[in-house]
């Protein structure tokens, strides 16, 4: 008994431990995941995509050998270390609240995902957005996802927005989910951009404060539709229409040319941003995690507004335990970050909105 007890316990220590190395393998090499195009590798996006379970899992291990006091508790340490970029997007301790600098005005630009303001007929969840909007003395909203209802049409979303007297937004002739931008000051120039094979798009407006000029941009990234995508394979698995083979398969598929897709669009939002002659405020749904190379690219040379002046822990997808951030606002060096924060608002949409105040 007591010899079956001894290889039961060598049994468990070796499984864990081979467990712990491949998991702290995998988690370091997910951690490269942002610089390494999906084109080329599909595996490390996939790794990006999982990192968040993946860290939860090596913070189990820190414990379990951490009480066990053996040396292996470096292995996920390490790992943790090695995503310390990716944690420092979605954790940030600010000591100190900012100020705005002396000689500089305040732009509070918000970015909503409206989730097509839940195709409300009475326009409710629009109105109660455009109220909390004013309440936060927002100057500039992007929204996603921007779409009217017969009965509540585009003249009534304008009305509730009242406020922000100047907007400019994708024509509705066009098969694209539509976008929009509401300013309280004027817009002087805007432009869109569509891409290859997909229904998403940019559009970027320079508003005019005072004497300066601002460069917003509203951009919506491939969506993965990975969800519907997989209700309409379920429901054909049990039909007996496909194999569980088939069906993994089409999975992977979708997402992996979704992965490429945004890449593509990453690349052109990038040199749209590096092109602009007035600094740059980019509000951004991704549909990807900051560990993903989409993030990687875009943000570029410029700053993560929550890395900024952002505090706590940070999610913007409400669904999936909370523990996605596919929404951001980045922003050029010039523009002073005073507060940055995404309110749980629970309206009519999957998505919580992005505030951010800058200082011009």
């Amino acid at each position: 008994m007591e010899r079956t007890t001894v290889t039961l316990r060598k049994f468990l220590h070796t499984l864990f431990l081979s467990i712990t190395i491949f998991l702290g393998g995998i988690t370091i090499a997910g951690a490269f995941a942002r610089y390494v195009p999906p084109s080329q590798s599909v595996f490390l996006a996939f790794l990006g995509l999982f990192l968040p379970a993946l860290i939860l899992l090596n913070i189990f291990f820190i414990i379990y050998w951490a009480i066990r006091r053996r040396f292996w508790v470096w292995i996920p340490i390490m790992a943790i270390i090695a995503n310390s970029g990716f944690l420092s997007s979605i954790l940030q301790f600010q000591l100190r609240e900012k100020a705005l600098p002396p000689g500089h005005k305040s732009l509070t630009v918000a970015t909503y995902n409206v989730h097509n303001f839940g195709k409300e007929t009475d326009g409710h969840s629009c109105k109660e957005i455009a109220r909390y909007m004013n309440e936060q003395k927002v100057d500039v909203i992007c929204f996603q996802e921007f779409m009217a209802t017969k009965e509540f049409t585009v003249d009534s979303i304008k009305t509730a927005f009242s406020t922000w007297k100047y907007n400019v937004m994708t024509p509705a002739n066009l098969d694209l989910i539509p976008l929009a931008i509401f300013s309280k000051y004027p817009i002087a120039k805007n432009e869109l951009t569509m891409y290859t094979n997909s229904n998403n798009c940019s559009l970027w407006c320079d508003i005019s404060i005072g004497n300066k000029k601002v460069r917003i941009f509203n951009n919506h990234l491939q969506t993965t539709s990975l969800s519907q995508n997989r209700k309409r394979l379920q429901e054909e698995l049990e039909m007996g229409n496909e194999s569980i083979e088939g069906v993994i398969y089409d999975i992977m598929r979708i997402t992996k040319e979704n992965f490429i897709k945004r890449e593509q669009q990453a690349q052109i939002i990038h040199k749209l941003s590096l092109q602009s002659p007035h600094p740059v405020l980019l509000c951004n749904d991704l549909n990807s995690i900051p560990s993903s190379h989409a993030y990687h690219k875009i943000k570029g040379n410029l700053k993560d507004g929550f890395k900024t002046c952002g505090h706590g822990y940070a999610y913007t997808y409400r669904y999936y335990k909370r523990m996605l951030r596919i929404d951001y606002i980045f922003h050029s060096a010039e523009l002073q970050g005073i507060r940055y924060f995404s309110p749980n608002l629970d309206l009519c949409s999957d998505h919580n909105p992005v505030i951010m105040e800058v200082g011009i």
